[in-house]
């Protein structure tokens, strides 16, 4: 089991990111959570309040994932990131249906 991050600009991009992974069963679910980032692009500190998407699925559907995601995310350079995760037995079996 992974865990995929994915920060949006918008909960209606991270909503549609979401469907449009769950229509394709690459993901089995998908929480989203309102956050807040710092970082530098272009040289300029940005501040910007953006939608953490965090999707639950299988480390052989990373890769599809990945480019589903980078085919509709606005971003020039969308955060994708795959953390590895462990959970209960019935909580795995179910996500691997």
């Amino acid at each position: 089991m992974i865990i995929i991050y994915i920060t949006n600009p918008t909960k209606e991009k991270a909503k549609e990111i979401a469907k449009h992974l769950l229509d394709k069963k690459l993901i089995a679910c998908a929480n989203l959570i309102d956050s807040n980032s710092l970082y530098k692009w272009e040289g300029e500190l940005k501040d910007e309040n953006e939608v953490i998407l965090l999707a639950k699925t299988t480390e052989d559907k990373f890769e599809e994932v990945k480019k589903e995601v980078k085919k509709i995310h606005p971003y020039d350079i969308p955060c994708i990131l795959k953390i590895p995760a462990e959970a209960n037995k019935e909580y795995s079996e179910w996500l691997e249906k």
